[in-house]
């Protein structure tokens, strides 16, 4: 179980890096309206360096101390984080504890939250650039497993907007995009 996740974090960081090659407006806006494209790889970027301190047995307070601020160049701060994450996920002991904001978890809970966060992001970054917006099917797959055992918590958790609404037999990629609070449907003025 552990390993396929590890192969769905690859494909993960694979989508969101095809997508991070094809900014040229980072001041767009992003399907998260509170973000703009520099603000949504900030994030995914940041969340890459907590991935090494926190798999290292390390509490919030002390992982934080490592957190390090990032320059404009997002694009190869993206790539070095994302491999020292991957790196840190191939060592990690599946059920070892890793202490996170909200609880303690174990690694493959851990490796299944971030799975899932960039799969969404690297949709997200594909809306707002214009890029394809069609995502690995086996990451689609195991993404929507996870969020549809979690529906009820996604909506009450303040994460994620009110999911949208689509068709029961919609394409499952536009389903998991929907119950994160996405409109998968194609922007106005857009043919796709």
């Amino acid at each position: 179980m552990a390993l396929e996740w590890l192969a769905l974090l690859r494909r993960a960081h694979h989508e969101f890096s095809t997508r991070i090659e094809t900014i040229t407006d980072w001041s767009a806006p992003t399907p998260d309206t509170a973000w703009t494209v520099d603000a949504l790889v900030r994030h995914v970027v940041v969340e890459q360096q907590w991935v090494p301190p926190l798999l290292g047995g390390l509490t919030i307070d002390e992982a934080e101390e490592r957190i390090r601020p990032l320059d404009d160049d997002l694009v190869s701060a993206w790539h070095l984080y994302s491999g020292l994450a991957t790196a840190a996920w191939d060592v990690a002991p599946v059920s070892a504890p890793v202490h996170l904001s909200y609880a303690v978890v174990t690694v493959e809970h851990y490796l299944r939250e971030q799975v899932s966060d960039v799969t969404i992001h690297a949709w997200d970054l594909a809306r707002a650039t214009g890029a394809d917006e069609t995502l690995d099917p086996a990451l689609v797959t195991a993404v929507w497993e996870v969020f549809d055992e979690q529906r009820d918590m996604l909506g009450a958790s303040g994460l994620f907007a009110t999911p949208v609404s689509v068709p029961d037999d919609a394409p499952l990629q536009d389903r998991l995009v929907a119950l994160t609070g996405r409109d998968p449907r194609p922007a106005e003025g857009d043919k796709s």
